[in-house]
């Protein structure tokens, strides 16, 4: 803030306490626009006529007679974006809860010696090759390839993010079932095997591999149950399923 400014604001203070700090009456043509009733009809189901769901700023500016502009303006000032959803679902798990505190205990206090890997999959990840050679960059040039391209099927990729280094473990692998979830647990356990000593007992209280996983099928069948954990003390931890969209 400039010093010129700090010394308007005082001497409209001093001169008028604080009224003087109220909007002074602008120039040109005062506001016509009834902000409360744009917003009003905004949080209101558009008429059947229109055929729609939702309004847009156009839909409504011709509906209230008035700017898209002016409904974009008064949409923005109040945070109002009709065109956004998402999605919620409602948890009837009377353990709800403790498997909040249980996952995010381990994000924010894991035990003392404990790792904690972050685990999930992306399933169909297309492997696509152009049908010619990509153009690479020239000057004035830039890189330039060919419109089609050929399938060379889909791959699953399997990551593991260890929380507090962000190391990843991945794997690729063609299909996304349990057996390849299971291939993919036994490659976590050999990427850490300091977490336990040759007799299967940890190396230090609290120590031990924690994962964190969604509820995804075959992160929950009994082949996968029954090959994890590898050590006693590591488990799994899965979120629970309600949470925002």
């Amino acid at each position: 803030m400039s010093r010129p400014t700090v010394i308007a604001w005082r001497n409209r203070y001093q001169s008028k306490g604080l009224d003087g700090l109220l909007d002074a009456q602008r120039s040109g043509r005062p506001r016509h626009i009834d902000r409360a009733k744009v917003i009003a009809v905004t949080l209101t189901p558009p008429p059947k006529k229109y055929g729609v769901s939702h309004w847009s700023s156009r839909l409504l500016a011709r509906h209230l007679g008035i700017s898209d502009h002016a409904v974009a303006t008064i949409w923005r000032e109040y945070g109002v974006q009709p065109w956004r959803a998402r999605s919620f679902r409602f948890s009837t798990d009377p353990h709800l809860e403790a498997k909040v505190v249980d996952v995010v205990g381990l994000y924010l206090d894991p035990p003392g010696g404990a790792i904690v890997l972050s685990v999930d999959e992306k399933s169909e990840i297309q492997a696509l090759d152009r049908t010619a050679p990509v153009l690479p960059m020239q000057p004035h040039l830039i890189e330039a390839c060919s419109h089609d391209y050929v399938r060379h099927g889909t791959s699953t990729l399997f990551a593991a993010l260890e929380v507090a280094t962000g190391k990843v473990t991945a794997a690729c692998k063609p299909r996304h079932r349990h057996s390849e979830f299971l291939a993919f647990l036994k490659q976590i356990a050999r990427a850490y095997p300091d977490t336990s000593d040759d007799t299967g007992d940890s190396t230090g209280e609290g120590a031990g591999l924690h994962l964190i996983m969604d509820n995804y099928a075959a992160h929950k069948h009994p082949r996968s149950a029954t090959g994890w954990p590898p050590t006693p003390e590591s488990r799994s931890t899965s979120p629970p399923s309600t949470r925002p969209g």
